[in-house]
This record gives C-alpha cells, sequence and structure tokens, in this order.
C-alpha cells in the first residue's frame, strides 16, 4: 500500500509531519508512507526543507493520497503544471483526504461536488467561495472521500486511512502510541467519536457468515433429496410394490 502526502511550497509541518509519523506507525510489509512534492525540495511555512520521497504523478497512483495544507495553497490552485497532474486523482479507485486548505485543492478539482468539508477557519472563506458547504467540525468523510479542519486534527485523517486500509486495530495502535502520557485512553476514544461515525459498516464476522452459508447448503439439499423421493416413490410404488410397506 502506497500512501502519498501532498507537500507544497510553504507546507504547514503539523499537517504533513504528524500524518507521516501516525501512518508509518504501521509495519505491514509494503506499507509505504511518502511526501509528495511537485520539485526536488519544498521549504515550510517556517523553513523546515525537505526532500523529494515521490512526485505528484506517484501520488495519483497511490492507494490513498493526503492533500497538504500551507500558506501557498491557493497559489498551488492557480498553477496549471500541479493542477493538471492532480486531475489524475481518483476516488473511485483511491483514498483521497484533505487537510485544512488542501479541501479548496479537492474543491478547485470538482471532487467535493455535492460533498460537505472540513477545513482550518483562515480558509474556509474560500472553500465556501468554491461552492462548498464548511462544517463546524474536525472531520468529515464520505465514501473515499475525507477531510479535517485544524492543524492536530491530521491524526483523525491518518487513523482513518489506516482503518480502512488496514484495520481498526492498527489504527487505534498508531493513536495509542502518539497520546499523550496519561491521557491516551482518553486520546483514541475522542478520535473514534470523530472518525467512526464515518466508517463503512464492517463485514459479518466469519463464523456468521459461515453458519449463514452452511444454513442455505443444508435447505438446498434437504430440497433437492425431497425432489429425488417425490420422482423415485411412485415409480417404486407401481413397479415393485412388495418393496412399499
Amino acid at each position: 500500500m502506497h500512501i502519498a502526502i501532498l507537500t507544497f511550497e510553504g507546507y504547514n509541518e503539523l499537517d504533513s509531519l504528524i500524518a507521516l509519523g501516525v501512518l508509518n506507525r504501521v509495519t505491514t510489509d509494503g506499507w509505504r508512507v511518502t511526501l509528495a512534492t511537485p520539485g526536488p525540495r519544498v521549504t515550510s511555512m517556517n523553513g523546515v526543507v525537505i526532500e523529494q520521497m515521490s512526485t505528484l504523478e506517484d501520488a495519483c497512483a497511490a492507494d490513498a493520497v493526503i492533500v497538504g495544507s500551507g500558506i501557498a495553497t491557493r497559489e498551488v490552485t492557480e498553477d496549471p503544471a500541479i493542477m493538471n497532474v492532480l486531475r489524475g486523482l481518483d476516488p473511485s479507485r483511491q483514498l483521497i483526504a484533505a487537510q485544512c486548505s488542501g479541501a479548496l485543492v479537492l474543491a478547485r478539482l470538482g471532487l467535493l461536488d455535492s460533498v460537505p468539508a472540513c477545513t482550518d477557519l483562515t480558509t474556509k472563506p474560500w472553500v465556501v467561495a468554491a461552492g462548498v458547504e464548511v462544517l463546524q467540525q474536525p472531520f468529515y468523510a464520505e465514501g473515499n472521500i475525507a477531510t479535517a479542519g485544524g492543524c492536530l486534527a491530521s491524526h483523525y485523517l491518518a487513523a482513518w486511512i489506516i482503518a480502512r486500509l488496514k484495520d481498526r486495530d492498527a489504527a487505534t495502535d498508531a493513536l495509542h502510541y502518539v497520546a499523550p502520557v496519561g491521557e491516551k485512553q482518553e486520546y483514541v476514544d475522542r478520535a473514534w467519536r470523530n472518525i467512526a461515525p464515518y466508517l463503512p459498516a464492517p463485514a459479518p464476522a466469519h463464523s456468521d457468515l459461515d453458519r449463514s452459508i452452511h444454513a442455505r447448503e443444508d435447505r438446498a439439499r434437504e430440497f433437492k433429496g425431497r425432489e429425488i423421493n417425490r420422482r423415485v416413490l411412485p415409480r417404486a410404488t407401481a413397479e415393485q410394490p412388495h418393496l412399499i410397506s
């Protein structure tokens, strides 16, 4: 599984790097988390320079994508070279999440049509102007699209992705690891209160499914047996009456 975090010039460290840390708590073989940048390196709003781990084109082919936030998001949405690449994002085949002003990117890509979103207070007027309803809550997901508002809501997006791509237990473990000592259970419980309503309903337990399948097979065999008896017994009565008491 490849999870790409879109990280642009002027990026917010909390938005990209907290998600990077939480997502990397999963150690399953093949689980890969990268910072996807438009060039070889980008500099944060506070001067932190990071090297490119994957390209925007790589992100469009990833299993999940987080669109990070920053002080230059409006400039990103006005850059044809970047936006033309990002039109390759497709929620029909990948999870797509946006942190804070990342919601503006999704809005400009047309991925939030009829889907409400969460964002930060600074970005809210721009997202509203793009025709998207902005919710007064930290996290929202619909189908394969999720948004979060406020830098310290970034772990909600990370946990949502882990729960969707792996399982809820792995997401709980990741949240528990990063939670403050003495507040871990409270922290995890609060996260699930925000995330759980937007997760798909769990599949039936294997034992219940197996019982259902076996019950159907038993009914089919019973029906087949009755059909055989109904065809055979009348012939036996006519041809060999001594076999029928």
